[in-house]
């Protein structure tokens, strides 16, 4: 796939995304998604965990290993991941009803970022967990767990600066496909256990270096 196709992927995914939960919203399972790969031999370590939202109780974990040969490009990450995050999704005993993703949702330059791709190809609704920024500017974000600042470009709204733990960098929280800000914040926040991260991203970068340090599933 070339640079010009999969810039054409992108916009034709981009229409597809939708900013708003599905009718009477109520996720019970919440998934988190990561990626550990080593840059000498691209193999990826693809984890997917799935946790009941209610107590944040590790429920399901599966772990898929694969070798890409789509290069590093920025705003490209999804043809790198989510062909190996959507096989591990679909191996899952326990389909969550939402997914935690580390990685930009429309808080991206294209408004597509993996997500929203993952979203939109798995038909599940999903939240960016961003480690950092991508695109847009924001004010700065009081200290108290839970404040935020919009993450905004000219007059749109991409997302939320969230502060997740005191005396830490904020993370990035945008929107990826069925999900509007409002929705993604209470998720959010629900997920947290003292950590910057998530939960549900936090047990899955935990588990993705293991897989990868181990060599196996």
């Amino acid at each position: 796939m070339t640079y010009k196709e999969a810039i054409t992927i992108q916009n034709r995914l981009r229409d597809k995304v939708i900013l708003i939960p599905p009718s009477h919203f109520s996720p019970q399972l919440v998934t988190g998604t990561d990626i550990s790969y080593s840059r000498k031999d691209n193999i990826f370590y693809a984890v997917v965990v799935v946790l009941r939202l209610s107590n944040l109780e590790l429920i399901e974990k599966q772990v898929i290993i694969g070798q890409t040969d789509f290069p590093y490009i920025p705003g490209l990450l999804s043809f790198r991941e989510a062909p190996f995050l959507i096989k591990a999704v679909k191996q899952l005993k326990h389909m969550p009803d939402v997914i935690l993703v580390d990685g930009q949702g429309i808080a991206h330059p294209r408004r597509i970022g993996l997500a929203s791709h993952l979203g939109i190809c798995l038909d599940i609704p999903t939240i960016g967990c961003a480690k950092s920024r991508l695109t847009g500017t924001y004010k700065p974000v009081p200290e108290e767990v839970g404040s935020y600042s919009l993450l905004q470009e000219k007059d749109e709204t991409l997302g939320l600066v969230l502060r997740t733990k005191k005396g830490v960098k904020p993370i990035f929280v945008s929107p990826g496909h069925l999900m509007d800000a409002k929705t993604a914040y209470k998720i959010v926040m629900r997920c947290l256990k003292g950590y910057r991260l998530p939960e549900p991203t936090r047990l899955a970068h935990i588990e993705a270096n293991r897989a990868r340090s181990l060599g196996m599933a």
